[in-house]
């Protein structure tokens, strides 16, 4: 594993994972925590980890969040900055939780996104977490950083979600899928809202073979 800066801000920076072997595609993995500073892109790792063992160049970005110089439009412009600052090929966009918000956001924006796997994403500011939402920008903003005002993304989008989940309901999910004509939703019963990033549990091997099947159709 090799960490990169994209920029002088401490925030600004990720960790590359290549494989050994032929590289069987990239992926981009954007960390969640509601876009707050307290968590970092520790939480991607093990999803790194598994997806390089597979043979997947994994680019595991940090970015600057709430309370460490982020908020709108800092915190998608350097999502957008750290895919760019690594030459690895056309990438799925791999993101949990208020990163499944930045990679269907990257995936409209930037042309190296081939696709986007939002992992219990919020993609409707308007709906459900719009409390959370105003931490990261103002409700005048929700036209240009909400996924839901962006359709059509103009990529294929998978949106995996338990119907347990604790912190981002379900509808985020089936909302966003009912209006994006190029989305597919993936509900795993029985599973909550870290299931998603937890290698081992159903909810993650769904989130894996998501990954795998955009980068190899894309």
């Amino acid at each position: 594993m090799q960490r990169i800066a994209y920029g002088a801000h401490p925030s600004q920076f990720g960790e590359l994972y290549l494989p050994g072997g032929v590289t069987q595609g990239a992926v981009v993995v954007i960390h969640g925590g509601f876009w707050h500073q307290r968590y970092g892109l520790e939480l991607g790792r093990p999803l790194a980890e598994v997806l390089v063992g597979e043979g997947f160049a994994v680019w595991n970005v940090e970015y600057r969040r709430v309370g460490g110089g982020g908020g709108w439009p800092q915190t998608g412009e350097d999502v957008l900055a750290a895919i760019d600052a690594v030459d690895i090929g056309p990438v799925v966009a791999l993101g949990h939780s208020a990163g499944g918000h930045l990679a269907v956001w990257a995936a409209k924006h930037s042309a190296r996104v081939v696709g986007a796997v939002a992992q219990a994403g919020v993609l409707d500011f308007t709906r459900d977490v719009t409390e959370r939402a105003l931490e990261l920008c103002s409700e005048e903003q929700f036209g240009v950083a909400s996924p839901a005002a962006l359709v059509p993304i103009g990529k294929p989008v998978i949106c995996v979600h338990g119907d347990l989940d604790e912190d981002v309901p379900l509808a985020q999910s089936v909302g966003f899928c009912a209006v994006e004509p190029q989305a597919e939703l993936i509900v795993v019963e029985g599973a909550g809202h870290m299931d998603m990033i937890t290698p081992g549990t159903d909810s993650w091997d769904r989130c894996r073979a998501s990954v795998v099947r955009l980068a190899i159709n894309c």
